[in-house]
């Protein structure tokens, strides 16, 4: 309501007043992190095939839940490994790499399924599988992996930057995979990620570490 009254001041030449509304508090929370175990219960979750590759594969690529049922059969690359996520958030392509294990699944769907132009299809007009569709399908998993952090789609997003990033994966390419406009949107990740911390040294004394 604050911003809408701001935007409306501003648009009838009445900036003084929207300057004089009061600010906006954001509470800043951390992203809740799905381990590995708990992972592995969520995708086994589901009874339909469909069900556990949709989630498996937002987790293995990182997507988003629009960038999933987006997916068209033509953006998978198997010969490439290589997943091309088209016009997501501010416009932009990137292509993802494919997990080998992934494939496989996915090999398996596309077969058992056999669906047309879009990854999943559904009930929405256009034949894609509908974002409400693809909530219960996390809910539903969610409960029956008896998982009991508050924990929704975005929440694979999460954990598979963290996970990247544990496993060694710059923070600047994590931003790529992820699609971020800005790395300090990824940096959030470095609170939740568990690193090695390494200790301070010379760089001088890696480069001629043999002579030591």
């Amino acid at each position: 309501m604050v911003y809408g009254l701001r935007y409306y001041f501003r648009h009838v030449g009445k900036t003084d007043l929207a300057i004089k509304l009061p600010s906006l508090k954001k509470e800043s929370t951390l992203p809740v992190i799905l381990n590995r175990s708990e992972l592995k219960s969520l995708f086994k979750a589901p009874k339909l095939l469909k069900h556990r590759i949709i989630l498996t594969l937002i987790y293995s690529a990182g997507l988003r839940r629009q960038e999933a049922v987006n997916l068209k059969i033509a953006d998978i690359d198997f010969e490439r490994k290589t997943i091309h996520i088209r016009q997501s958030k501010y416009l932009k392509d990137r292509i993802v790499p494919l997990s080998s294990y992934m494939a496989l699944g996915l090999r398996k769907y596309l077969a058992a399924e056999r669906p047309h132009i879009y990854l999943f299809n559904g009930k929405e007009p256009d034949g894609r599988y509908s974002l409400e569709g693809l909530g219960w399908v996390m809910h539903e998993a969610r409960k029956n992996a008896d998982i009991s952090k508050k924990i929704n789609l975005h929440s694979l997003r999460h954990s598979y930057a963290t996970h990247l990033l544990e496993e060694g994966v710059n923070i600047v390419t994590v931003k790529e995979l992820l699609g971020h406009a800005d790395v300090t949107t990824t940096m959030i990740y470095l609170h939740v990620a568990r690193l090695d911390v390494i200790k301070a040294h010379s760089p001088l004394d890696t480069l001629y570490k043999e002579a030591l």
